[in-house]
C-alpha cells in the first residue's frame, strides 16, 4: 500500500465513519479498486483508521465527555451517571459479538463486495423507514433503547450495514430525540473501538508486528492515521447538524446507488 493509497482511504474513513454510508463498506470498494488484498495487513489498517475517527469524536465532543465525567465523578445518580450506565448497556450486544464472532466476522470482511452490497441496501431501507416514521419523541434515551440501540451496532459490524446509520435510526424508530441521539450514537463507538486496537495490537506482538503489518509501511499507517483523523473532524460536527435538522433521507438514496454498483462490482 503506498501512502497515496493510505491517504485517500484515510479520507474516505473519516468522512464515511460520521456518515451513515458505512466506512467499512467503502474501504472495502476502496481497497478492492486499489487492487490490495484482503488480510491481516488491511484490518491492521482499518483498526488504525478507526482510531483516529475514535479521537476525533472525542475532539469535538470533548465539552460532552468532560460533563458526562464530572457527573459521574460526583459519585451520586445523576444524568451523567445515567449515560455512562446506557454507554455500557449498549455495550453488551457488540461484546458478545466481539468475543464469540470476531473470526466469522473477519472472514465475511474478505468475502468480496456482494455482501457490502447488500448491506448497503439494507442501510438504505433503515434509513428510509426511519425517515418516515414519526414516532412521539421522548425526552431522554432510556436503558432499554440503549440496549435496543446497541444491538444495531452489533449488527453494523457487517461490512456495508453503516454503524452510525443503524444505530441513528434504530433510535429515531424508537422515538429518541434527534438532538441527543447523534451524540449518543459517537460516544457509544469509543470503548469497543479502543478495545478492538487493544486487541489487535496484542495479536500483531503474538504473530509479530512485520507479519501484521504486512505490505504497509509506517509511512503509509501515519498518513492515513492523520487523513482520517482531520476529515473525521469536520464530518462528525458535519453530522450532528445533519442529524438535527432530519435530513438523512439523502444517504438512503446514496446507499442505494453506491450498494448496487457494488453487487455489479463484484
Amino acid at each position: 500500500m503506498s501512502w497515496i493509497q493510505a491517504l485517500l482511504l484515510g479520507i474516505i474513513q473519516g468522512l464515511t465513519e460520521y456518515l451513515p454510508v458505512s466506512s467499512s463498506g467503502h474501504l472495502a470498494i476502496g481497497q478492492a479498486l486499489f487492487g490490495l488484498a484482503d488480510g491481516e495487513a488491511n484490518l491492521t489498517f482499518t483498526v488504525v483508521l478507526h482510531v483516529a475517527t475514535v479521537l476525533s469524536t472525542i475532539v469535538i465532543l470533548w465539552s460532552e465527555i468532560v460533563w458526562i465525567f464530572k457527573d459521574l465523578f460526583k459519585w451520586k445518580w445523576n444524568q451523567g451517571t445515567r449515560y455512562v450506565v446506557n454507554i455500557l448497556i449498549s455495550m453488551i450486544p457488540v461484546a458478545i459479538v466481539g468475543f464469540f464472532f470476531k473470526d466469522k466476522i473477519e472472514e465475511v470482511f474478505g468475502s468480496g463486495l456482494l455482501i457490502v452490497g447488500i448491506m448497503l441496501l439494507v442501510t438504505a431501507a433503515l434509513l428510509t423507514f426511519s425517515y418516515f416514521a414519526k414516532p412521539r419523541q421522548k425526552e431522554n434515551i432510556t436503558g432499554f433503547h440503549a440496549f435496543i440501540i446497541g444491538i444495531a451496532q452489533a449488527c453494523a459490524v457487517m461490512p456495508g450495514l453503516s454503524r452510525s446509520g443503524s444505530t441513528i435510526a434504530t433510535g429515531l424508530l424508537l422515538g429518541d430525540k434527534k438532538e441527543k441521539l447523534a451524540q449518543f450514537s459517537f460516544l457509544m463507538v469509543i470503548p469497543p473501538v479502543l478495545g478492538e486496537a487493544l486487541l489487535d495490537v496484542k495479536d500483531m506482538f503474538e504473530v509479530g508486528v512485520s507479519e501484521a503489518m504486512g505490505g504497509i509501511s509506517p509511512l503509509a499507517l501515519i498518513v492515513g492515521f492523520l487523513a482520517a483523523f482531520i476529515t473525521g473532524c469536520f464530518a462528525c460536527k458535519w453530522m450532528i447538524n445533519l442529524v438535527k435538522k432530519g435530513k438523512l433521507v439523502w444517504f438512503a438514496v446514496y446507499c442505494a446507488i453506491v450498494g448496487i454498483l457494488a453487487i455489479v462490482l463484484q
